[in-house]
């Protein structure tokens, strides 16, 4: 089997304005098991888009989860599972509103970051979530449905 990382849902280096919420993304509640080399490579990638995006943007809505394709899965250690891939959504609320949403195999993977490029609706299939229901309508069903890198 391949290495495993204690791979953040919010990531570390997103905390650094300070060193208690810092510390609390070490929380084995912010973790997931991991591919080494997606964690390290791909999605680490994706993270660091993502800060540069809410430094640019700034008020950007982000949100990370796993996602298990079937009722069985793999576990490791104390019967903690292990994802079959992992969802990112980014949503940017300003100007004209814009979102992004991402489905990364955890597998060990090298892809261009438009690989794993869906739509917000595609993610919510998956997930069985509705994320943006605080959205108006008509806001929600345009952002949800188009997922265009070069807008960013």
């Amino acid at each position: 089997s391949l290495p495993i990382d204690h791979g953040h849902l919010c990531p570390a280096g997103d905390n650094k304005w300070s060193k208690e919420a810092m510390f609390e993304t070490f929380y084995l509640t912010n973790m997931c098991p991991q591919n080494s080399t997606l964690n390290r490579g791909d999605w680490e990638e994706l993270e660091r888009r993502c800060r540069g995006w809410a430094k640019h943007y700034g008020d950007v809505y982000i949100v990370t989860g796993p996602i298990f394709y079937n009722s069985e899965y793999k576990t490791i250690g104390n019967n903690v599972g292990v994802p079959d891939a992992f969802f990112k959504i980014v949503l940017c609320t300003n100007k004209s509103p814009k979102a992004l949403g991402f489905i990364y195999p955890n597998e060990r993977i090298n892809q261009k970051m438009f690989h794993y490029l869906v739509s917000v609706d595609k993610v919510e299939e998956v997930t069985n979530i509705d994320f943006f229901s605080f959205l108006e309508d008509s806001i929600e069903d345009i952002v949800e449905a188009e997922s265009n890198l070069n807008d960013w």
